[in-house]
C-alpha cells in the first residue's frame, strides 16, 4: 500500500498585500503618465505618453502582477468581479487602493512642477493633461464621442486582461505585454479626443489638482469605462460558460467553493487522500493506469489573478 498522493498548498499574499501592490503600481502608472503627459505635448504629438503608460503598465504587472493579480485600474477590476474572478468586497477595496495610489502619483508630479520655474501655474499644467470634452478637449471632441470612445477602449483593455490571463493554454509571461500594448495603442487615439485615460483612477487623481472644470466632467470618465468594463466582464463569462464542457469529479475528490471562480473549483482541487492499491496480479501497465495524474494548476490565473483569499 502506497502513501496517499496529497498537494501542497500555495501561499497566498494577504489582502493588505494585495492593496499595497494594487496602491505602488498605480502610483507607478500615474507618475509616468502625468510626468511625461505635462512635460510634452499630449495632443499634438500623443506617443510620448501613450508609450510611456502602456510601459508602465507593462513593468507594474511584470513587478507587483504576481502579489495583486496585477490590475491597477477599476476597470479590470470591475471585470474580473463580473467575470467572477475576484470578491465584491476585495474588488472595492482594490478600487480604493487604486484611487490612493493615483492620487498620491499626481501629488508627487504636482510637487516636480511647483520647482519648475517655467511652469507659473501648476494646476494650468495638470488641465493640459486632464481629460476633458467640448471646449476642455484638445479635439473639441463633443460629450457623446468621448462617452463611445472611453466605452469601447476600456471594453477591449478588460477583454485583453481576461483574454490573456485565463485559461489554461494562457501564457502569464505575455499577459503584461498584451495589457500595456492594448493601453498604448488605444492611448494614441485617446490623447488626441480628449486626454482619454481609459482609467477612473488616474482621471480622478488629475482632476484633483486641475482647474474646477476637471471635477465637474469627472462623471463621465468613471461612468463610461466602467460600462465598457461591464461589457467586457458580462461577455468573458459568457463566452467562458459557452466554451466549458461539464467535467464529472468524484464525490470524494470535490473541494468545497472559496467563493471566488467558482466555475474553476472543481478542476483546480487538488486529489487528496487517494489510495493506490497494488495489485500483483496485474500487469505494470495496468497498474501505471491506477495512478491518479498530477492536479493540473492554471499558473495564468493564479499568478495575475491571486485567486485565493479574495
Amino acid at each position: 500500500m502506497t502513501s496517499p498522493v496529497q498537494a501542497t498548498p500555495e501561499h497566498q499574499p494577504g489582502l493588505l498585500a494585495r492593496l499595497s501592490a494594487e496602491a505602488l503600481g498605480s502610483m507607478f502608472v500615474v507618475v509616468a503618465a502625468v510626468g511625461v503627459g505635462i512635460f510634452s505635448n499630449p495632443g499634438g504629438a500623443p506617443l510620448p505618453v501613450a508609450l510611456a503608460t502602456g510601459l508602465a503598465v507593462t513593468v507594474a504587472m511584470l513587478a507587483f502582477g504576481y502579489v495583486s493579480g496585477g490590475h491597477f485600474n477599476p476597470v479590470i477590476t470591475l471585470g474580473n468581479l463580473i467575470a467572477g474572478r475576484i470578491r465584491a468586497v476585495a474588488a472595492l477595496a482594490y478600487v480604493a487602493a487604486q484611487i490612493i495610489g493615483s492620487v498620491v502619483g499626481a501629488a508627487l508630479i504636482y510637487f516636480v512642477v511647483t520647482t519648475v520655474p517655467v511652469l507659473t501655474d501648476a494646476r494650468a499644467a495638470f488641465d493640459v493633461v486632464a481629460p476633458g470634452f467640448g471646449e476642455h478637449a484638445s479635439a473639441q471632441t463633443q460629450m457623446a464621442g468621448v462617452l463611445l470612445v472611453e466605452v469601447l477602449g476600456s471594453a477591449l483593455i478588460v477583454a485583453v486582461f481576461l483574454g490573456a490571463t485565463a485559461g489554461r493554454r494562457a501564457l502569464p509571461a505575455m499577459a503584461p505585454f498584451a495589457v500595456g500594448l492594448a493601453m498604448a495603442v488605444l492611448l494614441q487615439l485617446g490623447q488626441v479626443l480628449g486626454n482619454l485615460p481609459f482609467n477612473p483612477a488616474r482621471a480622478t487623481a488629475q482632476a484633483f489638482f486641475s482647474s474646477p472644470w476637471a471635477i465637474e466632467g469627472l462623471w463621465l470618465f468613471w461612468v463610461a469605462p466602467l460600462m465598457g468594463a461591464a461589457l467586457a466582464g458580462l461577455a468573458f463569462r459568457g463566452f467562458q460558460g459557452l466554451s466549458q464542457a461539464p467535467v464529472a469529479v468524484p464525490d470524494d475528490v470535490q473541494g468545497g467553493s472559496d467563493g471566488v471562480n467558482d466555475s474553476f473549483d472543481a478542476n483546480d482541487e487538488p486529489v487528496e487522500d487517494v489510495q493506490v492499491n497494488e495489485a500483483p496480479e496485474k500487469s505494470d501497465e495496468d497498474a501505471s493506469r491506477r495512478v491518479p495524474a498530477a492536479p493540473v494548476t492554471d499558473d495564468a490565473r493564479d499568478f495575475f489573478d491571486g485567486k485565493k483569499g479574495k
